[in-house]
C-alpha cells in the first residue's frame, strides 16, 4: 500500500504558527518532508519550528505577512535556494474579522485579501517551481462554513465558500503543469479559540462538539494534518480539484442531527 511519503520535498505551510498549522507541521515533518512556515507569528512560528525539528526533521521559521506580494516572493526564492526546490504548499493562513450584517467593507476587504487573494499570490509566486517538482501538490484550507450558513457570520464562510471554488478552478488551469490543488474543510478542531474560550477544557469542548460531529468530538490538528499529508504524497496522485471534509461527520448531518426525528410527530403533546 503507498503511504504519504513526502522524503526529500520542501512545503511552505502559512499559517504554521497556530495551534491548527502546529498539527500540520508536525504531520508533514513526520512525513520526511523539509517544512518552511510563514506566519506574522513570530514567537510561535518559532517554537513550533523548534518543536517540529526535535525529531531531526527540517523545519524554518519565516515572519512573513501572507498579503505583501514582495514578502511572498522572497519567501519562496528562499525556501528554494535553501531546499533546492518547492514541492508542497500549504494555504492555511485566515483571519476571523466578522462581524456578520454589520461588518464594514474595510473589514471585508482586508479578510478577503488574507483569506482568499493571498491564497492566489502565493501560488503565483510558487508556480514556476510548483511545475518544475514532479510532485506538485497545493491544499488551500476551506471549512465547514462553506456549505451551511452559520448565524452571525457573514465574512468568513464567505471567503471559506470561494476558496472551495477557487481550487477547483486552480485545479482546473494547473493540470497541464502537473500540479495537483485539493482543498480540506475542517470541522470544529482543537485550536486557539476554543482552547481560550474553554479555559482549556477539552472535555467540555468535546461535550459541547458532539451533537454536530458524528464523531462525537472535535478533531485534533494532527488529524486533519494527516489528511494534508495525504493529499500533498503521491498517494493522492488521482485526486485533484476536490474539498475533502475533515470535520468529524459535520458536513454529513442535516438540522436533524443524529437523533430520529421522524417518531417525534407520534409522541403526544404535553398538554
Amino acid at each position: 500500500m503507498t503511504t504519504a511519503d513526502l522524503t526529500g520535498r520542501t512545503a511552505i505551510v502559512t499559517g504554521g504558527a497556530t495551534l491548527l498549522g502546529r498539527g500540520v507541521v508536525q504531520v508533514l515533518a513526520d512525513h520526511g518532508a523539509s517544512v518552511v512556515i510563514a506566519d506574522i507569528d513570530e514567537e510561535n512560528g518559532r517554537r513550533v519550528a523548534q518543536e517540529a525539528s526535535s525529531s531531526g526533521a527540517t523545519v524554518t521559521f519565516r515572519r512573513v505577512d501572507v498579503t505583501d506580494d514582495a514578502a511572498l516572493a522572497t519567501l519562496v526564492a528562499e525556501t528554494v535556494a535553501e531546499n533546492g526546490g518547492l514541492d508542497i504548499v500549504v494555504n492555511l493562513a485566515a483571519v476571523y474579522i466578522d462581524d456578520g450584517f454589520a461588518t464594514t467593507r474595510a473589514d471585508w476587504l482586508t479578510a478577503l485579501n488574507v483569506n482568499v487573494v493571498s491564497m492566489v499570490a502565493l501560488v503565483q509566486a510558487a508556480h514556476p517551481h510548483l511545475k518544475a517538482s514532479r510532485h506538485a501538490s497545493v491544499v488551500n484550507f476551506t471549512s465547514i462554513s462553506s456549505s451551511v450558513a452559520q448565524t452571525g457570520r457573514w465574512v468568513y464562510p464567505a471567503g471559506k465558500a470561494a476558496i472551495a471554488q477557487l481550487t477547483r478552478s486552480m485545479a482546473m488551469d494547473l493540470a497541464p503543469d502537473g500540479i495537483r490543488v485539493n482543498s480540506v474543510s475542517p470541522g470544529w478542531t482543537w485550536s486557539a479559540i476554543m482552547d481560550d474560550l474553554s479555559g482549556g477544557d477539552r472535555v467540555k469542548t468535546d461535550r459541547v462538539a458532539a451533537p454536530f460531529h458524528l464523531t462525537g468530538r472535535v478533531g485534533d490538528p494532527s488529524e486533519v494534518g494527516n489528511v494534508v499529508a495525504f493529499l500533498a504524497s503521491d498517494a493522492a496522485s488521482v485526486v485533484t480539484g476536490a474539498d475533502w471534509a475533515a470535520d468529524g461527520g459535520y458536513s454529513a448531518m442535516g438540522p436533524e442531527q443524529a437523533t430520529p426525528a421522524i417518531p417525534l410527530l407520534a409522541e403526544q403533546d404535553p398538554s
